[in-house]
């Protein structure tokens, strides 16, 4: 378990995000990794391979360590080894 936001700088995060509709039903998934850059009470910022920023929510609950290994992102077959953390996000939508 993650006890402190500085255990994550300059650490790989791998992110799964599910997304759902507001009438709660499947809209799709997507992943991606990155360092984390910040990572404070307002939000983690992860820079990805490419570059750009992403930010998630602060929530530390779902963050856990990673198991040593090779992780391929399904939408893109790109293979991320060794990551540090896992962290796990279900985005419903309000409207």
């Amino acid at each position: 378990m993650i006890e402190s936001f500085d255990e994550l700088l300059g650490k790989t995060i791998l992110v799964g995000l599910t997304y759902f509709s507001a009438d709660n039903k499947f809209v799709e998934q997507k992943q991606l990794w990155g360092k984390v850059i910040r990572a404070d009470d307002e939000n983690i910022e992860v820079k990805k391979s490419d570059n750009d920023i992403f930010d998630l929510p602060p929530d530390m609950s779902a963050i856990s360590m990673a198991a040593p290994g090779e992780y391929r992102l399904r939408s893109t077959g790109e293979i991320v080894t060794d990551p540090d953390y896992l962290a796990t996000y279900y985005v419903t939508s309000s409207v």
